[in-house]
């Protein structure tokens, strides 16, 4: 998805991505180890009066045991956080999308079971329209210059090259496109910029970059050289370094295109 000039096109959206593991916010490394932060719901709604465009709810263990938990913290969210929330991990059938839809989500993320069963991209999207499914891409580097999009919080291969996949996804229906760099995830190096560009250059749905950001450089660099439509930052955010007003202020000044806040 290209960049629009400045004024025209396609507004650069600010995402809160809350990781959750329980009752818990979390932040993992590399979509491994992690650390309990605080309540999700208290962030969320810190967030949201910061000015983000969205919160992104990730569910790190995706067990049918805590889905109930998650249900509830996007339940609770939803009733005083009024902007759009899209919550992945674990979603495999249409009653559960169904389910977390009417929980209060906007949109769902999908990984695992489109990679088992990519039909199921497409099943979502005549159901709920595609505005509201997100094909969620975990790719890691194969070292022969390409990028595997991973399963199962990147623990499993599925053997798809993460490139050919965005596209297909498209093509069953996907809406958007949430790509993390599982070797940058949590690093704060930035973002990978060679597999954003591959991704955005693949397809014409929006692309969320996820996983890397460390400074608003990186964020401007996503933008300038790969043209993403949107950024999802976590550990920036969690762990104060900045807040949502700092960044949106720092893209107005780049002359980048936000929502501007009163």
């Amino acid at each position: 998805m290209a960049l629009a000039p400045e004024g025209l096109g396609v507004m650069l959206r600010l995402i809160a991505r809350l990781d959750i593991k329980g009752p818990h916010l979390i932040k993992p490394v590399q979509l491994e180890g992690v650390r309990k932060v605080g309540d999700p719901r208290e962030f969320a709604r810190r967030y949201y009066e910061q000015g983000a465009d969205e919160i992104l709810y990730m569910d790190f263990v995706a067990s049918l045991y805590e889905r109930d938990v998650l249900y509830d913290i996007v339940r609770r969210t939803a009733e005083e956080v009024f902007i759009p929330i899209t919550v992945g991990g674990g979603l495999r059938s249409l009653d559960e999308v169904r389910a977390m839809l009417r929980a209060g989500a906007d949109k769902v993320a999908i990984n695992s079971a489109a990679t088992l069963r990519p039909d199921f991209v497409t099943e979502l999207s005549r159901t709920f329209g595609s505005q509201c499914v997100v094909l969620q891409i975990d790719a890691k580097s194969d070292g022969r210059g390409g990028w595997e999009a991973y399963r199962d919080g990147g623990r499993e291969h599925t053997g798809f090259d993460a490139v050919a996949w965005a596209r297909r996804g498209q093509e069953l229906g996907a809406g958007e496109i949430l790509l993390t760099a599982i070797d940058r995830e949590g690093t704060r190096k930035g973002f990978d910029l060679s597999l954003t560009q591959k991704i955005a250059a693949a397809v014409t749905i929006p692309v969320i970059v996820s996983g890397g950001m460390g400074s608003f450089d990186h964020l401007a660099e996503a933008v300038d050289r790969a043209g993403v439509d949107a950024v999802a930052m976590a550990h920036m955010l969690h762990y104060g370094q900045t807040t949502v007003g700092a960044i949106r202020a720092q893209a107005l000044a780049r002359g980048f295109r936000v929502r501007e806040i009163a």
